[in-house]
């Protein structure tokens, strides 16, 4: 994803990835060591998100839409609209 985006220019094309993650627990800037109260063998990532602590793991269906907001003209409220209509 990170490389998906460092690539882009104006114009790219969104795209929509559909995934299902091994299980992990990823980290946002605002997640602690302590939110992770039994981790047990479940890895754990770091990432510049924001939030805290997320799990994700087999059977689980992660949407990621990779949009320009500044491509479609619109914000994150925006978006977020035009997504929950």
């Amino acid at each position: 994803m990170r490389a998906f985006t460092d690539a882009r220019t104006p114009g790219t094309p969104s795209d929509l990835w559909i995934v299902e993650h091994p299980a992990v627990f990823t980290q946002g800037q605002a997640g602690k060591a302590e939110h992770l109260l039994a981790p047990g063998e479940i890895p754990v990532v770091q990432t510049d998100r924001g939030g805290q602590v997320t799990y994700h793991g087999p059977g689980q269906l992660v949407i990621y839409l990779l949009v320009s907001l500044r491509d479609a003209g619109v914000g994150i409220r925006g978006l977020v609209s035009i997504i929950e209509q």
